[in-house]
């Protein structure tokens, strides 16, 4: 139980803008909370309009409570001199459910990849740097069911496990869903389980 994983780390809001030059490039780096495709493609589609002059919208994404979903983009600079190196600043700060853009401005003097890596890196690193970093734990659901008389053994149990209600049910059969830290998830199901007339099911996502 104790090598169970059940926090992950993101941004609050979106970063302020901030700029990395070099030598007449110009970098803004952005960063933006976000839980789907679609939203990034629509922040995506906004630093582009904001940005109409630019040469390059890099960017890199990742999602999903186990970090297990992402992409990055070079947005026709050099293969993997702008998208993979603004990924590695994501997993540098070990944040998921967030969106790094780096919009590059040419300045008339090219970089090289090496130069390019560095530049997109700085890009993304002063944007997360900026940003708001938490923690969000990640908690499982359960729907339990008992009679009125059963409240008072529910509720103490709730009471010394410092269990979450979202939402209850209080009449003559009661309902309750509960939220719990996933690490915590099945001692809590057991304890339940084994309650005389109390029933407890997993709610799926």
């Amino acid at each position: 139980m104790q090598n169970i994983i059940d926090s992950y780390k993101t941004i609050t809001q979106a970063s302020k803008e901030r700029l990395f030059k070099d030598r007449g490039s110009k970098f803004y780096g952005y960063a933006f909370p976000v839980s789907n495709e679609e939203e990034i493609k629509g922040k995506i589609e906004l630093l582009k309009k904001q940005h109409y002059n630019a040469r390059h919208w890099c960017y890199a994404w990742q999602l999903g409570k186990n970090y297990d979903h992402y992409r990055a983009n070079d947005d026709g600079e050099p293969s993997n001199s702008a998208g993979m190196p603004i990924y590695g600043q994501l997993q540098s700060f070990n944040v998921t459910n967030v969106l790094v853009v780096v919009v590059r401005y040419f300045g008339g003097t090219k970089l090289g990849v090496g130069g390019l890596i560095k530049a997109y890196k700085n890009g993304a690193k002063l944007a997360l740097e900026n940003s708001n970093i938490i923690d969000k734990t990640i908690n499982e659901e359960f729907l339990i069911k008992f009679e009125y008389p059963e409240m008072n053994t529910v509720m103490r149990i709730i009471k010394d496990e410092k269990i979450s209600i979202i939402n209850q049910k209080l009449e003559l059969n009661c309902e309750f869903i509960i939220s719990i830290r996933k690490k915590e998830a099945e001692k809590v199901f057991e304890i339940f389980d084994n309650t005389y007339k109390v029933a407890i099911k997993i709610i799926a996502e």
